[in-house]
């Protein structure tokens, strides 16, 4: 019984000596290193942790976080919505009369993008949609801290377009389609007549 309380005073006291050893090297900041540093997985003294948001980790460049859309490029195909595992890609287009201009890459854009957005909150950063993308437009950056105060503000709208600008793309495209309609139904009468 002697021994068990001997025992038990020497395990309190090497767990009390590590505790103290730790507490005190704790007051020196650790040092960022680069991933591609020689020693990035050596055991340095100091604090387990960065001191966030003055101290960062250095960002792969090969990492995938934050999406982005340069809209300007995006021929508003659907590829990337239809590829995404989680749904969280919600894109509404309506059909241009006439071209409405080209991408950077030369692709001629015959669609508006009436709605463009992504629920970060939803996303699983798996970058499947980037992959897909014909004209590159949709990429994932090095942004990878956006702490908000509610899930509905990870909601990005990337489409510029207002309800009125899109309910006159779609008056306009559906009086076309009138039009041809009329065209070929008038070309129609005519040759059986």
């Amino acid at each position: 019984m002697f021994n068990n309380i001997i025992k038990g005073f020497t395990t309190a006291g090497k767990g009390l000596n590590l505790t103290l050893k730790h507490f005190f090297a704790a007051k020196n900041s650790r040092e960022v290193l680069s991933v591609k540093a020689d020693n990035y997985f050596k055991q340095l003294p100091g604090n387990a942790t960065i001191q966030y948001p003055h101290q960062t980790l250095p960002v792969p460049e090969t990492g995938r976080y934050q999406l982005f859309v340069e809209m300007e490029d995006c021929i508003v195909c659907d590829l990337c919505a239809k590829i995404c595992p989680v749904n969280c890609i919600d894109i509404e287009s309506i059909k241009a009369t006439e071209a409405i201009g080209q991408t950077s890459d030369g692709t001629t854009k015959r669609l508006y993008a009436a709605k463009f957005d992504i629920d970060m909150a939803k996303c699983m950063y798996c970058g499947l949609c980037t992959t897909v993308c014909p004209t590159e437009c949709i990429t994932m950056t090095n942004q990878y801290d956006k702490s908000v105060d509610a899930l509905s503000l990870l909601n990005y709208q990337f489409s510029a377009m207002t309800e009125e600008e899109a309910t006159e793309k779609k008056s306009a495209i559906e009086k076309q389609n009138a039009e041809k309609t009329a065209a070929k139904q008038a070309a129609a009468l005519k040759k059986g007549g």
